[in-house]
């Protein structure tokens, strides 16, 4: 199918940042790939491919539906593990298939205790414990009703992991309320052990935790935003870079976001350009039009203020972004025409259009920019 605009996923990129994450993790802690949100917008298919040829043999993903999508490729003898959304049909279908999954409240053991039981097939549990992100988790006494049921039906459930989850790890400001949570998660951790269960792969870092907390980096480690080029914050960059008294970021940006020229356009002094009057040309001016919008990603916010590269020279974004398409300034280039290739995200010579500038731009996180990326976008890998 044509595309108005293609995503270019850098194999080398992510196979330096891989090596990265394995270095921090050493050989003690397992790495899980979290690809949740369609890998964080480089879609599903294409990084689970990439990352089991390169060694990953754990995933990490947030509903059934991704895991679904990731269990049609996954190989012999990998993990899939469910850290969110898995009830009715779903519930079934993941105890079906040995897919693990997270038990955070005492109705989702229930079920699967009584599913496992009708199935003849074991459910693979990962016990998700409160500890102060008051968002998902099962709280000190439901642990101990947890256990009492997990005891009393241990031919039906295998505790695969005990894990919780840091809230903010990313920012020093963050740092008391994370003390108290490792100091949970450990009481919580002996809580399992004295009742003889589990605790099996004890885990709670993300991207942040493996670069701010290491010693909790544990059994298994759940790193997203990382494997894919970015950091979670300009501070958690700071500190590792100081920590290791290095000046260059050591992780390469896998995602590119492309598109080309549709249309030229010459513009007289006084015209306005697109809906609105937000822009006039004060001069003659040649305008060049994207087919890309705010239905493809690309966001309203950027009207007037956001800029591509085209023959790797910065271009502004003039007039407002419509749905469909948006209007950049090329007076300045010259033998532009119908069919250029357009730099939405990416390097082009010496110039950048940064996922992070990007984001400031548009008033987005690293997060969710890469997130909202359409999921009917092409994605190609670049060896």
């Amino acid at each position: 199918m044509y595309s108005g605009s293609w995503i270019e996923l850098s194999r080398p990129a992510l196979e330096n940042n891989v090596r990265l994450i394995k270095s921090i993790l050493g050989t003690e802690t397992r790495f899980s790939s979290v690809i949740k949100g369609n890998a964080y917008g480089h879609g599903i298919s294409e990084m689970l491919g990439q990352l089991q040829e390169m060694g990953v043999d754990h995933f990490s993903v947030f509903n059934s539906e991704e895991a679904w999508l990731v269990q049609q490729d996954l190989q012999p003898g990998h993990t899939l593990m469910i850290m969110g959304d898995v009830d009715g049909d779903a519930l079934a279908w993941a105890i079906e298939n040995g897919v693990e999954y997270f038990v955070f409240n005492l109705g989702r053991l229930e079920n699967s205790i009584r599913l496992a039981a009708r199935m003849g097939r074991r459910a693979r549990i990962h016990l998700e414990m409160e500890t102060g992100m008051n968002r998902t988790g099962l709280s000190e006494d439901e642990l101990r009703h947890a256990l009492e049921l997990i005891q009393s039906n241990l031919e039906w459930v295998e505790v695969c992991g005990c894990c919780t989850h840091f809230a903010g790890a990313e920012s020093i400001a963050n740092y008391y309320r994370i003390k108290k949570q490792i100091s949970r998660f450990k009481k919580r951790v002996e809580q399992c052990r004295s009742q003889g269960i589990g605790p099996g792969l004890r885990h709670t870092s993300c991207s942040a935790g493996i670069l701010r907390y290491p010693r909790m980096n544990l059994d298994l480690a759940r790193v997203g935003i990382l494997q894919y080029g970015h950091w979670p914050n300009p501070e958690t960059m700071i500190e590792f870079l100081t920590r290791r008294n290095e000046v260059n970021d050591p992780l390469q940006r896998v995602l590119s976001w492309k598109s080309r020229v549709m249309s030229v356009k010459e513009i007289r002094t006084g015209e306005f350009i697109g809906y609105g009057s937000s822009f006039q040309a004060t001069a003659p001016m040649k305008v060049a039009v994207v087919p890309v919008g705010y239905a493809y990603g690309y966001s309203r916010s950027l009207s007037n203020h956001g800029h591509v590269l085209i023959r790797d020279m910065r271009a502004p974004v003039v007039g407002m972004v419509n749905m469909n398409a948006i209007t950049v300034d090329i007076t300045g280039l010259s033998l532009v025409g119908r069919g250029e290739e357009v730099i939405l995200i990416g390097t082009g010579g010496e110039n950048t259009v940064s996922v992070s500038s990007f984001g400031e731009m548009s008033k987005q996180l690293n997060y969710e920019l890469l997130a909202r990326l359409p999921h009917s976008i092409p994605r190609i890998v670049k060896k």
